[in-house]
């Protein structure tokens, strides 16, 4: 079957015969983790897993018959005759990170993810990371979440599984990304730490329209930031916020967003390091494969010794998504005119403007717990029925019809718990999310259209 219209290489339901393979072996490695499955009771002498793709992975290095032999211990496909929902002990628990972490080359691991790999496993359960896993899914295609991990990893399946479990801890523990969501901008608001809250209402950054391929756009105007605004604290949880607002705004095949930094009025007092420092790390370790494109726009001349510093911090694919735009001619390659906002040269008569929570509009956060209960209820019973087809599906029992299906009921049923887990935005309160997840960018040229045409209507009158 062809894969789905602008469905691009490397996602579900376009991947080649040794993507999935890998993807397959990533969800045996990933429900061992989560205590839904058990490692294999027979040690295995060889790995399981085979030779990356040839495009876009780099040669495939020999491993070590050791290597091997520990790789194989753990990725080796579980019996039919074991137990299907088996929690790992502690000492299954710890060998799985001693051997996963020595399959990874510490070199290739610039945020430290392998020692936050064994310190996740040696310090939550694997329900809590099951848990933080489904969190992190929402509306999403799992194995897309998971497939962005493997890309981002050149599909090695062992960095892969690094990589995730170690965000999974960033996100419940050390961020506790739940918690920013959960406590939303009418917290904040009257919150004595004023921080998160001045960036929404001065529109430091907001999210508005999509560029030429359907990706929403965030838009960061770098002359309102000042270091001295708001606490390190502060603009870390709004950074968290913004990312994931903007991945609620995906909708398939769109599973990257699009970044203009616009420069206009830069001045020295404007540049903090801490932050963009911690806007890299979040995209290259906690949200893979996110990043569409990103435009660094009217950059004045001493931003050229800053990006020479920037620039060294960033992976390579990282950095070959950015580029640098003086006109708005320059962002019609990225953007279609009509989509540029008019403060930017553009023909998009919008301009950004903060509306305040509502009194009442987390009623359901706070009065649903019944409704919320009986949500949850319904999803983990749909995760439950989800993770037992992907054990066959990885046994080759059945094909992957059956979890489409699931996948497609775990995106709909997110968005009916939606109002019950997060918090009211800006962009609800404005009609860009709309019931049942409903994504309207440019409402507000409807009602435009309407004035337009009663204003010509009262002219003929």
């Amino acid at each position: 079957m062809p894969p789905p219209q602008n469905t691009l290489p490397g996602r579900a339901g376009n991947l080649t015969k040794e993507e999935e393979a890998r993807l397959k072996e990533l969800w045996t490695a990933t429900l061992v983790v989560f205590g839904v499955s058990s490692p294999a009771s027979t040690p295995s002498t060889t790995s399981t897993t085979t030779s990356p793709p040839a495009t876009p992975a780099p040669p495939v290095v020999a491993e070590s018959p050791e290597k091997k032999k520990k790789l194989g211990r753990f990725l080796s496909r579980r019996g039919k005759s074991e137990a299907a929902n088996t929690t790992p002990p502690a000492a299954t628990t710890e060998k799985i990170a001693n051997d996963v972490a020595a399959a990874v080359d510490a070199s290739d691991d610039k945020y430290g993810q392998t020692k936050e790999f064994k310190a996740a496993l040696a310090s939550q359960t694997p329900a809590e990371l099951r848990e933080a896993f489904w969190g992190m899914v929402k509306h999403d295609n799992p194995d897309g979440l998971l497939l962005r991990f493997l890309r981002a990893r050149k599909w090695d399946v062992d960095k892969a599984l690094v990589m995730m479990v170690a965000t999974m801890n960033w996100r419940s523990k050390e961020m506790n990304v739940q918690e920013v969501i959960s406590k939303g901008e009418e917290a904040y608001a009257a919150s004595p730490d004023q921080g998160f809250i001045k960036q929404l209402r001065m529109g430091k950054s907001f999210l508005h329209g999509t560029d030429k391929e359907g990706r929403p756009i965030c838009f960061v105007r770098v002359r309102l930031h000042k270091q001295a605004d708001q606490s390190e604290e502060a603009l870390e949880k709004y950074t968290v916020y913004i990312m994931e607002t903007a991945r609620l705004m995906l909708r398939d095949p769109v599973d990257t967003a699009a970044v203009v930094f616009d420069m206009s009025g830069f001045s020295m007092a404007n540049m903090d390091y801490a932050p963009v420092k911690y806007l890299i790390k979040c995209f290259e370790a906690h949200y893979p494969e996110s990043l569409g494109v990103c435009l660094v726009h009217k950059a004045p001349w001493i931003f050229q010794s800053i990006w020479s510093i920037i620039r060294g911090w960033l992976d390579p694919v990282v950095a070959s998504k950015i580029h640098f735009t003086k006109s708005v001619e320059d962002m019609e390659a990225y953007i279609p005119r009509s989509n540029i906002l008019k403060e930017l040269g553009g023909d998009d008569d919008w301009s950004y403007s903060y509306v305040e929570p509502v009194p009442g509009e987390n009623d359901a956060m706070v009065k649903g717990a019944e409704v919320r209960e009986v949500l949850l209820r319904k999803r983990e019973g749909q995760v439950r029925e989800f993770e037992q087809l992907t054990k066959k599906w990885v046994e080759g029992e059945l094909n992957g019809g059956a979890r489409a299906r699931v996948a497609e009921e775990l995106r709909r049923g997110y968005w009916e718990l939606d109002p019950y887990l997060r918090a009211r935005t800006v962009y609800d309160r404005t009609g860009v999310f709309g019931e049942g997840g409903r994504l309207e960018m440019y409402k507000y040229r409807e009602a435009k259209g309407k004035e337009v045409a009663a204003e010509r209507f009262d002219e003929i009158d």
